[in-house]
């Protein structure tokens, strides 16, 4: 085993073709626009007669979705290799340390739309003790948080898969 794996079990020969990093990065627009339209169908339905409560989704509803995804966005603009820079190809520059950094910026951005949507789920729908109905609402907010955290992953892994048919060029 070679001295430079992380881990002892090789990636299947199957997750290395085109095919699968399309589908990859299919997957995850899907992930990410159900998880949108998860929360956008529970606004709406907020604003309906049959939801019967004086609670609705309003701004601060949104926020968390809002901060999961600036934190997607940033996450999936880095590079992996970017991440190792210093070592080979962009030594002396600093670019390794500047990408890790603004690497944990967007998994602290991923991470607080998630805790975002927990606590709005908590202080405005299990403390105040709503219905199930209207409860849906803020379970419905974390579940969109989750969806856009699944997506970010499979976006990561996908647009990090290496083809043995693609080719960097830089100058």
């Amino acid at each position: 085993m070679s001295e430079e794996r992380l881990w002892k079990f090789r990636r299947p020969e199957w997750m290395n073709s085109a095919t699968a990093r399309s589908a990859g990065v299919y997957g995850s627009g899907a992930l990410f626009s159900l998880a949108f339209f998860i929360l956008l169908d529970a606004a709406v339905w907020s604003k309906s007669a049959l939801n019967g409560s004086t609670v609705h989704i309003n701004f601060t509803d949104w926020l968390p979705l809002i901060f999961s995804s600036m934190g997607m966005l940033i996450i999936n603009s880095i590079e992996k290799t970017r991440l190792s820079a210093d070592s080979f190809s962009y030594s002396g520059s600093g670019v390794a340390w500047k990408a890790r950094v603004v690497l944990f910026l967007g998994f602290a951005s991923l991470a607080g739309g998630m805790a975002g949507g927990v606590t709005v789920l908590v202080l405005k729908y299990i403390v105040t003790e709503t219905s199930w109905p209207t409860t849906w609402m803020g379970i419905a907010n974390v579940v969109a948080n989750a969806g856009v955290m699944a997506s970010t992953v499979v976006l990561w892994i996908s647009q990090n898969m290496e083809d043995e048919y693609s080719y960097n060029l830089s100058l």
